[in-house]
């Protein structure tokens, strides 16, 4: 099953918000409301929810559930 949201904490103030991630594509920017820094994917991250949330994107979910049967990459 897919999570669809996301809690990402902040890594220069540690605050936290959970967010309803878009379904079918990667947020590349997320300003955080603690400290107004603007969040960027992390280097060989494709958003902002797989290198600050604690679930990954939905497209990287498919994408690894597709590799745990065998049925190759979602994109």
């Amino acid at each position: 099953m897919i999570e669809l949201t996301s809690t990402i904490t902040c890594p220069a103030c540690g605050h936290r918000r959970t967010e309803t991630m878009p379904a079918d594509a990667c947020q590349y920017f997320y300003e955080c409301e603690g400290c107004k820094i603007l969040l960027r994917p992390l280097a060989g991250d494709c958003c902002v929810f797989c290198s600050y949330g604690d679930h990954p994107c939905p497209p990287k979910q498919k994408e690894r559930q597709s590799d745990a049967t065998g049925r190759g990459h979602c994109c």
